[in-house]
């Protein structure tokens, strides 16, 4: 008799930020012989910790986290990076008799992996992306980006408009090959048992730990990670992969706005990232099944993966 084709399990915890996904997933790969993969594109960066909420070192000696720390600023990692190393992990962690737990909140980097994304394979043009920098520099952010929205909408609904470096990368996409980037990242059925669970909470708790976690980031040292990566020349990379609080911290070194000003804006961009990541992780989404967090959601999340998970 022909064996079955049993796929490989992969577990996806996805929630907006400060919702708890870090202490929940590393609980739940503690009690289910896991192993994390981080699904967050800022977490990829050596020396942004603090103000990324990166998971400590005791936190991850509890269980083994992959994509944390593997590049520098200056070798900046692209989703189709991220995608061709999770497709290698998943099959090497299972075969060691455990779980993968994919964590995130960052909804390309998610979708890719679940949608099995193909991402358009376009050569980088040094010449043409200096170009678009130059137009960067020239327009803004935002100008380019609704550069971007005018002639490929979809593409720009899905980018940060403060990610320039993916704004340009669309661009150039688009005017090598003359289509849409968006019409270029097709799908294909996913080859594994995906179990994706989402944790929710009321927006204004959630509100209220992003600004407690803000607050505390200041008290452990963020100013002080800041300046050490300007220190190293990294101020032009922390621009260009837009993690919230970095670029607003720079400022406030370099006296352009005050302490008070700094942090105002970081609370405040940080509820439109939140607000940003609903639209990626929708209740409405019949792949994720939503858990309110109380006392009892890690056991019910636990049972809930026990019984979807494939015997192998």
């Amino acid at each position: 008799m022909k064996k079955l084709d049993i796929k490989e399990n992969l577990i996806v915890i996805v929630g907006p930020t400060a919702v708890g996904k870090t202490t929940v997933s590393i609980e739940l790969a503690r009690r289910l012989n896991g192993e994390i993969i981080s699904a967050d594109s800022r977490l990829f960066y050596r020396g942004l910790d603090i103000g990324t909420a990166k998971p400590t070192q005791e936190q991850m000696h509890k269980v083994t986290h992959h994509l944390i720390d593997v590049t520098d600023l200056d070798h900046i990692w692209s989703l189709a990076a991220f995608q061709k190393h999770v497709k290698r992990l998943i099959p090497e962690i299972s075969q060691l008799g455990k779980l993968p737990i994919m964590v995130g909140g960052t909804g390309q980097y998610v979708r890719a992996i679940i949608e099995e994304w193909i991402i358009p394979a376009q050569k980088p043009d040094s010449n043409l992306r200096s170009a678009l920098e130059k137009w960067g520099d020239d327009i803004g952010k935002a100008g380019l980006h609704k550069r971007l929205s005018v002639v490929d909408q979809t593409a720009a609904e899905t980018i940060d408009y403060r990610n320039i470096r993916r704004t340009i990368r669309a661009l150039e996409v688009i005017l090598k090959t003359g289509r849409k980037f968006s019409e270029q990242r097709t799908k294909k059925k996913s080859p594994y048992n995906i179990i994706m669970l989402g944790i929710n909470r009321p927006r204004e708790e959630l509100y209220a730990r992003v600004d407690e976690r803000i607050e505390k980031m200041i008290a452990d040292g963020f100013i002080e990670e800041v300046k050490g990566l300007i220190d190293r020349g990294y101020e032009k990379q922390i621009e260009c992969i837009s993690a919230i609080g970095y670029v607003e911290i720079a400022e406030f070194i370099k006296g352009e706005i005050t302490l008070e000003e700094a942090i105002r804006l970081i609370k405040r961009k940080t509820r439109i990232f939140v607000r940003r990541q609903s639209n990626w992780f929708k209740l409405t989404d019949p792949r994720i099944k939503w858990f309110n967090a109380n006392d009892q959601m890690i056991d019910q999340m636990e049972l809930y993966i026990r019984s979807r998970i494939h015997a192998r």
